[in-house]
């Protein structure tokens, strides 16, 4: 009998609310876990709540700069969103969206602590689904990860553009980004990148925070004309077509939604039970940051912010924030690579000596991993440069069937009896099945609205071919 299979066998009943999942023995717990301790083992489980509550930031940070698991991208998108959507509905898709993507992430890390040997989304997807679904979970959080980096590629590149005055052709630079991105993901340990973490958060944090201050110093939007009347494009409640606003909310929805990516770092944790505590840090950061400092930007530059929002303040600050948040950016994209090329590395030596030995088919294999989820990530960055349409078709394709549908069926799997309790449990019983509705909503609705958009760019010469000599934002 497997280890996953016992998990299944001895996991408690969680239809019984006086079973708290934090009361697994200890001894029970570690024997279960992925990674385990001994003599002549690399020890992977090295990383206090601390450290991974600023891992789990890196991933939302987005929104700023253009890539998601979490920060960086929604502080990069955000902002030029409330144009599309307006600034009260914005702001109630960004409260809306991370208090969604926090409560599923409580539902996943739960789960996974009942059931230890889940190393993945994957895994927790066979135990209530069997290997089939197993499988299109895992085909699902690799793509969704290799667009993520995708992303950072591409964020990365922006910023030595901006950097060197577009020197060179954007391709190179994202050919570079690869490389270095590739290198830094390469790192085997979360731990051993954990202060990279708290670089990176630092950079894109100052970065955003220097933009918000160049925005509100000048008369007018750097983009806007610059002598007579303009129109500033500031709407408390906008208009959208359907296509642009399912964008954007998909875009804004997987500004915080990449919470499957926190699962292999439990794995890793010295205290696994102790992840809702990095959980509710970094997503009460996040939340915070992106309603403050996309509404500060869009109050100021109003239709006229640039998408990534660093290029907001005109070219000067521009280039002094892409330089403060280049680290960030790398870093960004760096754990986008990791995070997949260690699904598919454990995957493949799960079962093997070498997961934990330092042999040479244990580094081939790592190494062949994150080189190429890297590979197929520039591809994608040179095929769609534009920053918003990446983040949308991974939130949309592959980020809400696995941050909202799977959780919800995660609960209905270990509550099956709400169904038949009382009024207030059949309640939260419909809520959980709304879930999986309102996941695949998401992902058709949102992958119909960012492929007509993308298809309307390339149209209209935003996107003037695959892999040309052009920034994100389509200048030559």
């Amino acid at each position: 009998m497997t280890t996953m299979e016992n998990d299944i066998k001895e996991a408690p009943n969680f239809s019984d609310d006086s079973y708290p999942v934090n009361t697994l023995k200890a001894e029970v717990q570690d024997q279960n876990e992925v990674f385990k301790r001994g003599d002549g083992q690399v020890d992977f489980r090295t990383d206090s709540w601390i450290r991974a509550s600023v891992i789990f930031l890196k991933k939302p940070l987005t929104w700023l700069l253009s890539d998601p698991v979490i920060f960086a991208t929604g502080v990069l998108s955000i902002p030029s969103l409330m144009y599309d959507l307006g600034a009260l509905p914005g702001s109630l898709n960004v409260i809306g969206w991370t208090l969604l993507n926090t409560y599923c992430a409580i539902l996943q890390g739960n789960f996974r602590n009942a059931y230890p040997s889940c190393h993945s989304i994957a895994d927790m997807a066979q135990v209530v689904g069997g290997p089939i679904l197993k499988e299109v979970v895992g085909f699902l959080f690799t793509i969704g990860y290799v667009i993520v980096a995708a992303s950072g590629i591409i964020g990365v590149s922006t910023a030595l553009n901006a950097l060197s005055l577009y020197a060179i052709c954007t391709v190179w630079f994202s050919f570079i980004a690869t490389m270095v991105i590739a290198a830094c993901a390469s790192v085997r340990k979360f731990s051993h990148i954990g202060w990279l973490t708290w670089v990176g958060f630092a950079s894109v944090y100052i970065a955003v925070f220097i933009i918000v201050i160049g925005v509100t110093t000048r008369d007018r939007p750097a983009a806007a004309p610059q002598t007579g009347d303009f129109d500033l494009g500031y709407n408390v409640i906008g208009s959208p077509s359907f296509t642009t606003g399912i964008t954007a909310a998909a875009t804004i929805f997987v500004s915080s939604s990449a919470t499957s990516a926190f699962l292999p770092v439990i794995s890793e944790m010295r205290k696994p039970k102790d992840y809702p505590k990095a959980v509710y840090l970094s997503m009460s950061l996040v939340t915070a940051s992106y309603l403050t400092f996309s509404l500060v930007i869009y109050a100021w530059c109003g239709k006229w912010i640039a998408s990534p929002s660093l290029g907001s303040a005109g070219p000067t600050v521009k280039r002094v924030a892409y330089g403060i948040a280049l680290p960030g950016l790398i870093i960004s994209g760096c754990l986008y690579v990791h995070v997949a090329a260690k699904y598919l590395f454990v995957r493949i030596l799960r079962t093997s000596r070498h997961l934990q030995a330092n042999t040479a088919v244990h580094w081939g294999t790592w190494l062949s991993c994150t080189i190429g989820v890297a590979a197929i990530s520039f591809i994608l960055a040179c095929a769609i440069p534009i920053f918003t349409y990446v983040l949308a078709l991974v939130g949309a394709l592959c980020f809400a069937p696995l941050a909202i549908s799977l959780p919800g069926w995660l609960w209905l799997y270990t509550h099956a009896d709400y169904w038949k309790g009382s009024l207030l449990r059949k309640l939260i019983y419909g809520f959980h099945v709304f879930l999986l509705f309102l996941g695949a909503f998401i992902a058709v609705g949102g992958t119909y609205g960012v492929v007509v958009q993308i298809n309307e760019a390339y149209r209209d010469g935003q996107i003037p071919s695959a892999f040309s000599c052009t920034d994100n934002s389509g200048s030559s």
